[in-house]
């Protein structure tokens, strides 16, 4: 196939500038956690070209290795791979963050075959298309690292901290976004669903009511008089006005979105999850097979789900998952009252209340 000449020159010219930017490769600590070189795990992230195209996937290898003398259990969606479920890189571009447009997941409890073994010394290889996950509509060189938890990663380990890979680096002409799923829509009503059976399309509408009618109810709270009640402290933390008011915000824009905006809910997702959402495309909840086993109202349940997900969209809360349950969002509002204003789930139980707080 015959390329333009204009992006013949701009492959040379990048690959100039680029011919050894493959990552820090001379860096002895590269992937080693800071402050911690006695880290079990690597990361090595190692870019396919040193140039990309604009209508080329912006491949990178990323190569897991146990450095420790045990082996390891990884928990899955923490590992890189093909469909990226965490916003595991830092990708950035003449110092500015390219932001993550991945899917955000509720997810249920972890469990034995959520976990990948590592036996001691091994090494595992992944490969990700960054184009699909992160914004790349800028052309110029990439700065690539992949920092993870060490606890979300391996949650029955004993190190603490994050661990980072090297630092890798290629050039990439601007990308167009990622586009979004498409599917047949049906219309019902101030609903729309996708790939979703006649039996789903009823117990959706059920869950929307609830999710409606929890957050309508969360609004009214905090329409109130700000005040550090049992109710906000439990999944806010210490109690602020500024806080207060940030909560209402957020639940007066997930009220009025199913009040009055496009909802559309799609069915077709099997994986062990509940739900996800692109937090760049309003107002898609995607419902996974987890969603249809849940109680209608309550912890955890179908219309809180449609709650927590509709916090992450860009246009109502911007949320982010910082932590999972009950217990994980309890304690991120005693340690870190702003991260609890940013987390999905501390919103949903927060309008699930319970069981109930005044």
């Amino acid at each position: 196939m015959h390329r333009p000449s204009h992006r013949i020159a701009l492959l040379l010219l990048a690959g100039s500038l680029q011919a050894c930017a493959t990552g820090d490769t001379d860096d002895p600590g590269a992937g080693q956690p800071a402050g911690d070189p006695s880290a079990p795990l690597r990361f090595d992230v190692a870019p396919r070209q040193a140039a990309y195209l604009a209508d080329e996937p912006v491949l990178v290898d990323v190569t897991i290795t146990n450095t420790s003398a045990g082996d390891a259990r990884l928990l899955a969606w923490m590992l890189p791979d093909a469909d990226l479920e965490e916003p595991l890189f830092e990708v950035t571009q003449g110092g500015q963050r390219a932001a993550f447009v991945g899917p955000h997941y509720k997810r249920a409890h972890t469990e034995a075959a959520d976990f990948v073994p590592l036996a001691a010394g091994a090494s595992i290889t992944r490969q990700v298309d960054l184009a699909r996950f992160y914004d790349l509509s800028r052309t110029g060189d990439l700065e690539i690292q992949l920092v993870v938890g060490a606890r979300e990663l391996v949650p029955d380990g004993a190190s603490a901290g994050a661990i980072r890979s090297n630092t890798a680096r290629t050039w990439v002409e601007g990308h167009a976004q990622p586009a979004a799923e498409l599917a047949p829509v049906t219309i019902a009503g101030p609903l729309s669903f996708s790939r979703c059976s006649t039996t789903q399309m009823d117990t959706v509408t059920q869950a929307v009511a609830a999710a409606n009618s929890m957050s309508d109810g969360a609004v009214s709270y905090l329409a109130g008089s700000p005040s550090a009640t049992p109710r906000y402290t439990t999944w806010f933390g210490t109690f602020s006005t500024g806080g207060w008011s940030t909560a209402r915000s957020h639940f007066a824009a997930i009220a009025d979105a199913f009040d009055t905006k496009p909802v559309t809910v799609d069915c077709g997702c099997k994986k062990k999850y509940y739900a996800y959402v692109y937090p760049n495309q309003p107002y898609t909840i995607y419902v996974c097979s987890v969603f249809w086993s849940a109680p209608l109202t309550g912890t955890d349940s179908k219309g809180g789900t449609l709650i927590h997900e509709m916090s992450h969209f860009n246009v109502t809360a911007s949320t982010d998952d910082w932590a999972y349950g009950q217990s994980a969002a309890k304690s991120l509002a005693l340690s870190d009252p702003s991260r609890a204003l940013d987390n999905a789930d501390s919103h949903e139980y927060f309008a699930e209340n319970t069981p109930a707080q005044p």
